[in-house]
């Protein structure tokens, strides 16, 4: 069946790859930067319309911390059956004004511009996938349910509580970040990520007249950052990375603080309780000092559940249909797939191919969009699998991986006495 569809599918969005530079276009003109909550409403106008023109109702969320959310659901669905979920966001992390600089613009089959490629290229196939299943007369069994958010670049602090509402009620969840590399591949497995604050305490002193009675925070950070690098890890997948530093008054004085901004990226959930409790259990050795460590491990790891690959398999099937040879990846990012997979399987990256992802050459390759398209719209049209995703709930260290997302932890350790 999936032989005679595919093709079907792929010519006709083929035919109306223009339609889908134009709405990345104006989706990509509409800046939106995550911080500037205001901003949303712009790409959140012309998608609520899409989606509209669907048959679909679309429910705007108010926000709390972001520009809010949209979720679409459509119009007449029987109440009770199965539902399948695709997200995206429309936030970005470009400021306003950008395209004064990184106009959109299309050259040598790439379309440029901020946002393009991370992700309203996503958002673009959403809409197309939808629109060919409508044309073509192709029902899904499971009935399609979309979710925007504008505040995935900052964490999805605000949405994350609808994320984790709608997985845990969906068959399957389908991310729309963009594909990995220029091979196009999907993404069947993230690191998980954290973010941790180290500050240290001291006591000034004259440098030069009495040192003796400082305790200098520099230095110990100093120590610090050594034991945190050396947690680094490449065959575990362990990246630690310090990425800023602060600290002291003047010269002539022992600095009585000093911080550090510290980036932690792991494979697995095991990995990430593991380091989360190493960085949170540093304690000070310079007599005087005194640390605060604050964070968590925001993200759990997207790993490759059973559920998972189960879905990947459905997706390789649905691109030999379509005449392609996909391939999957693992992701040093993190994205709202990291969410979902706790609790259905899921599979990320089915949006364009592109490049330049928060960089000034950011572009997607514009035949890949009815491409992708295609390939979200045949796996819309997979089967239920209902009894995979009650067998595995994403997962199977939900629990453990579920307590990632319960906020920051503080942790103050004295060191010796002076």
């Amino acid at each position: 069946m999936g032989e005679e569809i595919g093709p079907r599918i792929l010519e006709h969005l083929r035919s109306r790859e223009r339609e889908m530079v134009r709405l990345l276009s104006r989706l990509a003109e509409q800046e939106s930067p995550s911080l500037d909550q205001e901003s949303q409403a712009g790409p959140q106008a012309i998608l609520r319309l899409e989606f509209e023109r669907l048959g679909f109702v679309v429910r705007a969320i108010t926000g709390v911390d972001s520009g809010g959310q949209l979720l679409a659901i459509p119009h007449g669905r029987t109440k009770g059956n199965s539902i399948q979920l695709m997200v995206g966001h429309c936030d970005t992390v470009w400021e306003t004004g950008t395209l004064e600089t990184m106009p959109v613009v299309e050259n040598d089959g790439r379309l440029y511009g901020p946002g393009t490629y991370d992700m309203k290229g996503g958002l673009v196939n959403i809409v197309f996938a939808l629109r060919a299943l409508q044309t073509l007369d192709l029902s899904p069994v499971v009935t399609p349910v979309v979710l925007v958010n504008s505040d995935e670049e900052i964490g999805s602090t605000d949405s994350m509580r609808h994320i984790k509402r709608l997985a845990k009620a969906s068959e399957r969840a389908f991310i729309m970040e963009p594909a990995l590399g220029p091979a196009g591949k999907l993404k069947t497995a993230r690191k998980g990520n954290g973010f941790f604050e180290i500050r240290v305490l001291g006591r000034a002193a004259h440098a030069g007249l009495e040192p003796e009675r400082g305790a200098s925070a520099i230095l110990e950070l100093s120590m610090v950052i050594q034991r945190l690098f050396a947690l680094n890890d490449a065959a575990r997948g362990i990246t630690v990375n310090v990425g800023t530093i602060d600290g002291g008054l003047r010269t002539n004085i022992v600095a009585p603080e000093s911080r550090a901004t510290v980036d932690i990226r792991v494979l697995t959930i095991e990995d990430a309780r593991r380091v989360e409790a190493e960085v949170l259990s540093l304690e000070a050795t310079t007599p005087g000092t005194e640390l605060v460590v604050t964070g968590t491990m925001n993200r759990p790891p997207m790993e490759k559940t059973p559920g998972n690959q189960h879905l990947w398999k459905a997706a390789r099937r649905a691109g030999q249909a379509l005449g392609f040879d996909l391939q999957q990846g693992t992701s040093g990012g993190g994205s709202d797939g990291n969410v979902t997979s706790l609790f259905t399987p899921t599979l990320d990256g089915l949006g364009p191919v592109g490049d330049g992802a928060h960089a000034s050459h950011e572009h997607v390759l514009v035949r890949s969009l009815p491409e992708r398209a295609a390939l979200l719209a045949m796996l819309l049209l997979e089967p239920s699998m209902a009894e995979v995703a009650r067998a595995n709930h994403g997962n199977p260290q939900r629990e453990e991986a579920e307590a990632l997302l319960r906020g920051a932890n503080t942790h103050v350790h004295r060191g010796p006495r002076a």
